[in-house]
């Protein structure tokens, strides 16, 4: 795909396409392939030959992995035009989670709008974390808190069939795409949806064997240096957690302790910058031990595990 195609214009490429000839400047989605993810590495891609295969899947309206058997298929003029449009956004930074309106998590394709933050494999981690902790329990209370797109929510939903959970955001426009997400799944009979602040909208008295976030917690520091597709499209809200990024997880150690039962947890998600200054404030608070602090697949603490006692 030249500069031209990437901007609008086909050209010859186009009359060669819609004819079905095999030429050199015939584009196949072999080459569309090859072509975009090029062009996305220069534009300072970090996954590029991924992104130009999701995009491409996108717009052909296939699997991603359909792309592999049809290498040779000649691309028409329609779909190299849309499949053009969206090389054009993702060359100006906009994340192919939005592009496309969906990234998957703990296996489950989840819908995903710009209202939302953009579920990373770390978060993984929250889940597996909380699904050990319930185990055996039963009818297990679970509560999310900020819950975006309901990742957590409804991964431990799926996958602990008798778990009932309360998915809280301050957002009502992310609650929307996290109902969209109970109801794609399944679970609506089990996870409730509730707006507003940390733990303030939880129904008075109510208290949980574990409870989970992926709380704010980048720094306003942090948040200068961001990359473009993350500080330009995904919601400063779901990112920033203060001046030192601790400031909501302090909230959340405190209020927490009144909602989780002897013996339950507090589950979260952490920056390994301000895992110091977490442990300050959970050794400070006598109604909760550390109970583990897991780390990611690169090998930096990013999941804090505490229990009430």
């Amino acid at each position: 795909m030249s500069t031209a195609e990437t901007t609008g214009s086909a050209g010859s490429l186009g009359s060669a396409a819609a004819a079905g000839t095999a030429t050199a400047e015939t584009w196949t989605i072999g080459r569309l392939l090859t072509w975009t993810a090029d062009y996305l590495k220069k534009q300072g891609a970090d996954s590029p030959r991924l992104d130009a295969e999701v995009l491409l899947a996108f717009a052909r309206g296939c699997q991603r992995i359909e792309l592999y058997t049809a290498f040779g298929e000649i691309a028409d003029e329609k779909l190299r035009g849309q499949f053009r449009e969206l090389v054009r956004q993702r060359a100006l930074g906009k994340p192919v989670a939005y592009l496309v309106g969906r990234r998957e998590f703990y296996s489950i394709s989840f819908r995903v709008t710009p209202d939302v933050l953009i579920p990373r494999p770390e978060t993984e981690f929250v889940v597996i974390e909380v699904l050990d902790r319930i185990k055996g329990l039963g009818e297990a209370a679970v509560a999310d808190i900020g819950t975006g797109s309901g990742a957590i929510a409804v991964s431990v939903a799926k996958h602990a069939p008798r778990a009932r959970v309360t998915a809280v955001d301050l957002s009502p426009a992310a609650l929307e795409v996290a109902r969209r997400n109970i109801a794609d799944q399944g679970v609506g009979d089990r996870v409730e949806c509730l707006q507003g602040d940390l733990l303030e909208p939880l129904p008075a008295g109510s208290q949980f064997d574990v409870i989970a976030s992926n709380p704010p917690y980048v720094s306003d520091a942090e948040y200068a240096g961001l990359a473009r597709e993350v500080k330009d499209h995904e919601p400063r809200l779901a990112l920033v957690g203060g001046p030192t990024g601790a400031e909501l997880i302090a909230r959340l150690i405190t209020d927490a302790a009144d909602r989780v039962r002897l013996g339950g947890y507090l589950i979260f998600e952490i920056s390994p910058m301000i895992l110091d200054r977490v442990k300050e404030l959970a050794a400070a608070d006598a109604r909760w031990r550390l109970a583990t602090v897991v780390k990611d697949l690169a090998g930096f603490p990013r999941v804090v595990t505490l229990q009430r006692i």
